[in-house]
């Protein structure tokens, strides 16, 4: 093995948006020494971190989130899968694939409780940065898709979107609508990601009228990333007993003119109660390891066979993301998006 640099990369926040959305003047790279682990800790040498615009939850201020509220002057974070290059005092060795959410610098010193060896069965260590576990225990857990399912999926060329679409064609489902405001996500999504109909936000009349034409009979199941207008409209459309699995909240998240940090909704109560309807607030969390291990093993089969795909866009260079950051809040990819430092 190399030895090791005398410095890392890394993205702090420097301020936090006045108006408007998060971006590249808000963000800096910054050169710091390589972190000593401590012990119990492991020194992991990143080798792809994901983009995800719920930091501008985060950097808003959101309290009571699983993670802490970004403050000026601290290093960004989130999903990462990287190699143990050094160790304190045991843990993993030293060349061992493994995830964590110290992503947004080229090393990170990880609490060895705070990381997870990576599945060897997945044939690319990106794909341990796929959102899969979110999608696949939204519709197993949260939704409980049933075979046969008309599944509405909100945001569906997004990093979740675009698993959950064909996954819920792989678990059954008998006809699968997703939304998006692109007519070139649109496109991709029918052609590629097995998306029966595809609902644009814009267009003429109402979004609840384009989408009734797309589900003449109703919806089973909603996976929602979205919220808001989208949200009200899945409801006036749902089936006696549908189960709305909500993961997201990009509304509130990519709306310049708030904090990022709420996404108020209007819904119509009486007719949830009349139909029954299930609204869920859903985290991989909820189902810890199990499901990871679960979702990666069908995952790995999946991919084996040919039957699903990991949309993604691989950058090189951390110098490169806050820009992606940018991009990927202005919905210029479908699917995840990596870093790769």
């Amino acid at each position: 093995m190399s030895a090791l640099p005398a410095t890392s990369r890394e993205i702090r926040l420097t301020a936090r948006p006045e108006g408007g959305l998060i971006g590249p003047d808000h963000l800096t790279v910054v050169d710091t020494p390589v972190p000593t682990p401590a012990p119990g800790e492991v020194l992991v040498r990143n080798r792809f971190f994901a983009v995800h615009p719920a930091l501008r939850t985060l950097v808003g201020g959101v309290e009571g989130a699983p993670f802490p509220a970004l403050r000026p002057g601290d290093t960004l974070f989130g999903p990462a899968v990287g190699e143990v290059v050094a160790t304190a005092d045991g843990g993993p060795a030293p060349g061992t694939l493994v995830t964590h959410t110290l992503g947004w610098r080229e090393h990170a010193a990880v609490p060895v409780a705070h990381l997870a060896p990576a599945d060897p069965t997945l044939p690319d260590a990106a794909a341990h940065l796929a959102q899969g576990p979110v999608a696949y225990g939204a519709l197993t857990r949260a939704a409980a898709l049933r075979e046969g399912d008309t599944v509405l999926v909100t945001g569906g060329a997004g990093a979740v979107g675009s698993m959950a679409g064909p996954i819920a064609r792989l678990l059954g489902a008998g006809r699968v609508i997703g939304t998006t405001g692109s007519p070139w996500k649109a496109e991709r999504m029918t052609a590629d990601l097995g998306y029966d109909a595809v609902v644009p936000r814009g267009g003429d009349g109402s979004f609840t009228d384009r989408l009734a034409a797309a589900a003449p009979d109703g919806i089973d199941v909603l996976v929602d990333t979205v919220g808001g207008d989208q949200l009200a409209a899945a409801l006036d459309l749902a089936r006696d007993g549908a189960r709305f699995a909500l993961v997201g909240s990009l509304s509130g998240q990519l709306d310049p003119g708030t904090p990022g940090v709420t996404a108020p909704v209007t819904l119509d109560g009486f007719r949830a109660v009349l139909r029954r309807v299930t609204l869920r607030g859903y985290s991989p969390l909820d189902d810890g390891p199990a499901l990871t291990a679960e979702w990666n093993t069908r995952f790995a089969d999946w991919l084996a066979r040919g039957l699903l795909a990991f949309p993604h866009t691989r950058i090189a260079g951390m110098h490169r993301a806050p820009a992606a950051l940018t991009e990927v809040m202005s919905g210029r990819y479908v699917g995840a998006v990596l870093i790769e430092p």
